[in-house]
């Protein structure tokens, strides 16, 4: 079995779960946030929306540089203002990520990536470590964040990984 077929499952049932998720986030409540230094819903759920992205930048290219020496940094893409956007965002996202991952070596995906700040290595690991930790444990996070912003407004937050106090089955 490749790596590849190892993962795959996993970025699936996480990427659908993310999917249940985001579709519970209330377009009139996308500025609200549970404090002030927090996300607002639609700067968490975008967050959420474009990570799938770090799966196609880590298997394309060797490093990311946040804060590249002489050039500008990478800019924030636009934050969504609706649950469509949200969707179609995760979902044109995943679509990619996917196909990226798919067609991926275990010997590209065994070769080491790095995410630079300034030129400076900020971190080195295997392609699969990033994507396991920076794609989908991240995820993961967020995700669960998002579920404590949904239960603060009182909506129903799917079940995941077991049932919830509003969902009683998966």
């Amino acid at each position: 079995m490749t790596i590849t077929e190892t993962l795959l499952p996993e970025f699936d049932h996480e990427m659908a779960n993310t999917r249940k998720t985001l579709e519970r986030v209330p377009d009139d409540k996308m500025s609200w946030k549970p404090h002030a230094k927090s996300f607002s819903f639609a700067q968490l759920s975008t967050h959420l929306a474009m990570l799938p992205t770090w799966t196609s930048e880590t298997i394309e290219k060797d490093s990311l540089d946040l804060a590249p020496p002489g050039g500008p940094p990478p800019q924030p893409p636009p934050m969504a203002s609706t649950q469509k956007e949200l969707l179609e965002k995760f979902d044109e996202n995943v679509t990619k990520a996917r196909a990226a991952l798919a067609g991926a070596s275990d010997e590209h995906l065994l070769k080491t990536w790095t995410l630079l700040m300034g030129g400076k290595p900020v971190l080195s690991m295997p392609r699969v470590a990033v994507i396991r930790s920076f794609v989908m444990s991240h995820t993961v996070h967020h995700r669960a964040q998002l579920g404590v912003y949904l239960r603060l407004n009182d909506v129903a937050v799917p079940s995941i990984y077991g049932p919830s106090a509003d969902e009683g089955a998966f």
